[in-house]
C-alpha cells in the first residue's frame, strides 16, 4: 500500500505535460532546417535542434537539457510551458550569427544566447558554454509558473544557473564571472538598496545599469541559497505577489528583519568574500 500511495503521490506531484504532438513538431522542424547538417533530438518540453556532430547534439540534451529541466521541476516549477519551445544550439559565433538572421531576420544582441517567447525558442551560441543554457531554459518555466515575476527576480533566478552543478541532488549555482562588477559597484558605492531594486520596471532593469542588476539579482539568489531560503522565497514571493508584486515585503519576512540597510551592509561585506 505503501508503494502504491508513493506512486499516486509522485504522480499528482509531478509537473504537467504539454501535451503536444511531438513528432509532428519535428517533422515540421525538419522541412524548415537550412541545411542538413542539424540533429533534431526531441527533450521534453523542449526540442534541441544543433549543427554539432549529432553525437554532440544528443549528449547535451541528455546532458544539459534534461539535467536541468529535472533540477528546476525538482526545486521549483509543478507545470511545464504548455507549448513545444524550439532549443537551437548553433556551433559557434559564425553559425549563431548566420542562422539567426536566416531564420529570425535579425542579428543577436548578446554573444551568448537568449529565449524569445514570440517565436517559442532558445537560441544559442553553444560555444559558449551550457550556463547560459541553464539560465534560459528558467525562463519560460518562469513563464508558465509564475508570469506575474518580475524582472529582477526572473533575471536573478536565471542568472544564477549560469554557473551550477548538483549538490544533494539539487540544481545549486556557484559564482561567476558576474561577481567581479558586483564588487566593482559595491566598492564604487554604486549599488541601490534592495527596495529599489525590487520596485524596478524591467525597462530601468535592462537599461544602462543592467550588468549591475544582474549582478546584484544574482548573489542576492545565491545568498538565499547559501542559507536555505531561496526555495522557501520562491513559494512565498509567486503566493503573495497580489499584495507584493515586487518581492520586498517578502524578502524582508523571509531575511526576517525591519532593519534592511544593515542587513545589505552584511550581505556585501559577504559578497566581497567570495572567490570567483
Amino acid at each position: 500500500m505503501r508503494h502504491v500511495l508513493s506512486i499516486l503521490l509522485a504522480f499528482l506531484l509531478a509537473p504537467t505535460s504539454p501535451g503536444q504532438d511531438y513528432a509532428a513538431h519535428k517533422k515540421a522542424l525538419q522541412e524548415r532546417l537550412p541545411h542538413d547538417g542539424f540533429t533534431i533530438v526531441i527533450q521534453e518540453p523542449f526540442v534541441v535542434i544543433g549543427d554539432e556532430a549529432a553525437a554532440d547534439v544528443r549528449r547535451r540534451a541528455r546532458q544539459t537539457v534534461k539535467w536541468c529541466v529535472e533540477h528546476l521541476k525538482k526545486s521549483y516549477f509543478k507545470t511545464y510551458p504548455d507549448h513545444i519551445i524550439d532549443v537551437w544550439l548553433f556551433k559557434d559565433r559564425g553559425s549563431y550569427i548566420k542562422h539567426s538572421k536566416l531564420l529570425w531576420g535579425a542579428t543577436p544582441d548578446t554573444p551568448f544566447g537568449y529565449y524569445s517567447s514570440s517565436d517559442k525558442a532558445i537560441v544559442m551560441n553553444i560555444a559558449t558554454g551550457g550556463g547560459t543554457l541553464c539560465h534560459e531554459i528558467v525562463h519560460p518555466f518562469i513563464a508558465a509558473n509564475f508570469p506575474s515575476c518580475p524582472s529582477w527576480f526572473n533575471e536573478g533566478l536565471a542568472s544564477l544557473y549560469e554557473q551550477c552543478g548538483e549538490n544533494d541532488g539539487e540544481i545549486w549555482g556557484y559564482t561567476n564571472w558576474r561577481l567581479r562588477g558586483l564588487r566593482a559597484a559595491i566598492m564604487a558605492k554604486e549599488l541601490p538598496s534592495f527596495e529599489q531594486l525590487c520596485a524596478t520596471s524591467s525597462a530601468a532593469f535592462y537599461g544602462p545599469s543592467s550588468g549591475r542588476n544582474y549582478a546584484q539579482a544574482r548573489y542576492l539568489m545565491l545568498w538565499l541559497q547559501e542559507h536555505g531560503k531561496l526555495r522557501s522565497y520562491y513559494r512565498a514571493f509567486r503566493e503573495n505577489v497580489r499584495k507584493d508584486p515586487s518581492g520586498y515585503g517578502t524578502l524582508r519576512a523571509t531575511l526576517g528583519t525591519d532593519d534592511m540597510d544593515a542587513w545589505q551592509r552584511q550581505w556585501e561585506a559577504w559578497a566581497l568574500t567570495l572567490i570567483p
